[in-house]
């Protein structure tokens, strides 16, 4: 059966998305409340601190094994096991809470639980897609997803107020695990087939690790792709948290403008991924797009810096949100599209490490630095670097050729490198998706 034929995926596709949407929903409306209840409750930075680490770092650890996981046993399941595993954590931790046990250590556990596993998931989820949709489809599934998870920041944070004000947070929790096991119960309803690998049972687990490892050091394609993905996420995430003071100490500290900044970024997300879903199939100089966002990027974030009025700077930060759709949603497609398929769970489990690790870091990095000088030079230097790297990396012959043989069709890009490209689906597989 051709790649592109997979009977009944638009069915697949929308039952899956609606269980990630469901279940996306839930996990960001405890991101929320967590937040808030320990800020009100504690009033530390400490303890803020604290919870970031352990709702963060679990899942960049974890992610790689949870790649290799990904390719060595079926997605679904383990896509299905996370949730459920993640849904008994919350309703454990919301039990306790009813009963009037609420020490911060219980919290920081049953964060640290749904991270670890939350890092187990997403490879898997990632790597499934190209299982149930066809490759020429993937760039408008992409967008399609990097959409709902947009729509999912500037709704969460409303829906998690109201509930939160209305009830208290073991609502929330209560409310988390429900959606949990309804994006499973969906899945479950999805047919996936489980990859088979020519070489199943002749590489032990750390040999798949460190085959992992090799294949994004070795694959120039890949490892120029997420070099450009990291940076871009490591200087656009200290705009993103930045921005917020900078509003302050510039345009005043009104509850409005600081929502209206988190809403002009949410939208422009929303815009850039309802475009990729809509137009994805038509772009096929995808490299170059991914590219000019990023440059555009940079330039965007000086223009942060630089704005004196507060609209502009709001408009600067939905067009970084368009951009960013324009570069994750391609991507993401990319890799799904030229990873083999018993590698991309291991490549997706890294692309999460790095998704994990960026923003906190560039926040690490950037943090500090506003205490001491002003938001505006640093938004500008970071905007700058974002650029002067670009150029740069564009500027060794070895990268420009890999990008640019991005964008050429498969059997060119086999005659360029000189080297057969595995076919991405193992014989067993694609002959148990044609039955």
């Amino acid at each position: 059966m051709p790649a592109d034929v997979l009977p009944g995926w638009r069915r697949n596709a929308a039952i899956f998305l609606a269980g990630q949407t469901v279940s996306l929903l839930g996990s960001m409306l405890v991101m929320y409340a967590v937040m808030w209840h320990l800020t009100i409750e504690t009033r530390s930075g400490s303890v803020l601190m604290l919870s970031l680490v352990f709702g963060m770092l679990p899942q960049a650890f974890m992610s790689i094994f949870g790649g290799v996981w990904a390719d060595r046993h079926h997605r679904k399941f383990l896509i299905m096991g996370s949730d459920t595993t993640i849904a008994v954590a919350t309703l454990i931790l919301a039990g306790l809470m009813a009963s009037g046990i609420d020490d911060l250590w219980i919290i920081y556990l049953a964060l640290a639980v749904r991270s670890v596993f939350a890092g187990i998931q997403m490879p898997a989820v990632t790597a499934m897609i190209p299982q149930i949709v066809p490759t020429s489809q993937l760039l408008r599934i992409n967008g399609a997803f990097q959409t709902i998870q947009s729509a999912m920041t500037l709704l969460a944070p409303a829906l998690a107020a109201v509930i939160y004000a209305s009830m208290d947070i073991v609502a929330v929790f209560f409310i988390d695990a429900a959606t949990a096991l309804i994006g499973v119960a969906l899945l479950a309803l999805v047919p996936v087939a489980r990859l088979v690998r020519t070489d199943e049972g002749k590489v032990s687990y750390f040999g798949d690790l460190r085959a992992g490892l090799k294949y994004v050091s070795t694959h120039s394609h890949v490892r120029w792709i997420l070099v450009l993905f990291s940076l871009v996420m490591v200087m656009v995430g200290a705009p993103s948290y930045l921005t917020p003071l900078m509003v302050t100490r510039t345009f005043g500290d009104e509850v409005w403008k600081l929502t209206a900044n988190e809403l002009f970024w949410g939208f422009g997300m929303l815009a850039g991924g309802a475009a990729m879903a809509v137009f994805g199939p038509k772009i096929t100089h995808r490299m170059r797009l991914m590219v000019g966002s990023v440059v555009l990027i940079g330039l965007a974030v000086v223009g942060l810096g630089v704005s004196t009025n507060m609209w502009v700077f709001f408009t600067f930060g939905l067009v970084i949100g368009v951009l960013f759709s324009a570069l994750s949603a391609p991507a993401m497609t990319i890799l799904q599209e030229r990873v083999e398929a018993e590698m991309q769970g291991r490549v997706f489990g890294i692309v999460g490490i790095v998704m994990s690790v960026a923003m906190p870091l560039s926040m690490v990095v950037f943090g500090p630095l506003a205490d001491q000088f002003s938001v505006e030079s640093l938004l500008v230097l970071a905007g700058l670097l974002l650029f002067l790297v670009v150029a740069g990396i564009l500027a060794i012959p070895g990268a420009r050729r890999s990008l640019v043989e991005v964008d050429l069709p498969m059997a060119e890009q086999e005659e360029t490198d000189g080297v057969a490209t595995p076919d991405p689906v193992a014989p067993d597989e694609e002959a148990s998706q044609s039955s």
